[in-house]
């Protein structure tokens, strides 16, 4: 994909897993809180949440972009989060934070 904007820092990753229980409105607000401290984000508004015929999303505003959280309660438990930030962090500290929260037997993540 081309840069259209090559003087702007981006930064993305796409984070996804399964886990054994499925995953509540409660954890998904209390995880982007978490997830804010832990990259160093400001957070401009606390996380908002809703629930579809798929199962809770959610999301985040920080200073600097935010984060989306998807969880799938069928066909089976499934999370995804999609971070974009115009503020460098580390992809790594962030899928092992999201892995640890959620005690997710697989994980899966790619910057893009």
């Amino acid at each position: 994909m081309k840069d259209l904007a090559p003087s702007i820092f981006r930064q993305r990753v796409i984070i996804e897993g399964t886990c054994d229980k499925a995953i509540t409105d409660g954890e998904i607000k209390d995880y982007l809180s978490q997830l804010s401290t832990v990259l160093e984000m400001r957070t401009l508004i606390d996380p908002v949440t809703d629930y579809s015929r798929f199962g809770w999303a959610g999301w985040i505003h920080w200073e600097t972009s935010g984060a989306h959280f998807y969880a799938w309660d069928e066909p089976f438990i499934f999370f995804s989060v999609d971070i974009y930030t115009c503020k460098e962090f580390d992809v790594n500290h962030a899928a092992d934070f999201t892995k640890k929260y959620f005690s997710a037997s697989t994980i899966a993540y790619k910057s893009i």
